[in-house]
């Protein structure tokens, strides 16, 4: 036995080539379903900003708690917030908007564990996803912005599809702002330290479009100034 095979559970063992060859042309109109319905429904919610962040965050958390902040000044300033649908930093964004009786839709996403719809979403502003590249196209298709919470691999993975989309210019620039500067300062000081100085992978300016805060004001400020410099400022 290979060390560490044991530690494999068996929802990580990889999918032979029959399971892989699977009925694609079902799977396309399934596909196509998602997309449809996906944007049908997002685009009555109007200009909006993403937030996004763990699903296990606690509810006593301070993330939480700022997530809700946020959403809630979100609102009042006539944008409408998109999360994803589940518990954690997703519910307290729905929580958030729903306090400051503003438009939120939540992109919820089949799991095997922790993601559940969560009660802050109105049902017919519920989006359920089976596919993840088809949730994150919904994301980025009506998001003026990402406000993105500490989180895992599903909250990088959404984080760096934005920036390479937007660094090859598949989309229009939007802020991308990082909520709690002792969680993702390291992330920022190693993007910097290797793949801009040692590595030149990237250049300086596609940071420019990344900002690191603390309290709410300061995100909710960075995408106010991001609109106005910008003279884009959506017609709410």
């Amino acid at each position: 036995m290979i060390q560490g095979e044991h530690l494999i559970s068996e929802a990580f063992k990889p999918k032979n080539w029959q399971e892989i060859k699977s009925d694609y042309s079902w799977e396309v109109m399934k596909i196509q379903a998602e997309f449809v319905n996906g944007l049908r429904k997002l685009a009555a919610i109007g200009p909006s900003i993403s937030i996004f962040g763990s699903a296990r965050t606690p509810k006593d958390g301070k993330y939480y708690k700022l997530t809700q902040e946020i959403a809630h000044k979100l609102t009042k300033h006539g944008y409408g917030v998109i999360s994803g649908g589940g518990p954690g930093i997703m519910e307290a964004a729905n929580k958030g908007a729903q306090k400051g009786h503003g438009k939120s839709v939540g992109l919820n996403i089949d799991l095997p564990f922790e993601q559940y719809p969560n009660k802050y979403i109105d049902p017919d502003k519920l989006i359920n996803f089976e596919y993840f590249f088809v949730r994150k196209a919904m994301f980025i298709k009506y998001s003026q912005g990402f406000v993105v919470m500490p989180g895992g691999f599903g909250t990088l993975d959404e984080l760096f599809e934005a920036l390479t989309l937007i660094q090859t210019q598949k989309i229009g620039a939007f802020p991308v702002i990082l909520v709690g500067k002792s969680y993702w300062e390291g992330l920022l000081k190693w993007i910097k330290r290797e793949m801009i100085n040692e590595a030149h992978y990237i250049s300086d300016e596609d940071m420019n479009i990344i900002h690191m805060v603390d309290e709410a004001d300061e995100a909710v400020e960075i995408i106010n100034n991001f609109y106005g410099k910008y003279a884009l400022k959506p017609n709410f």
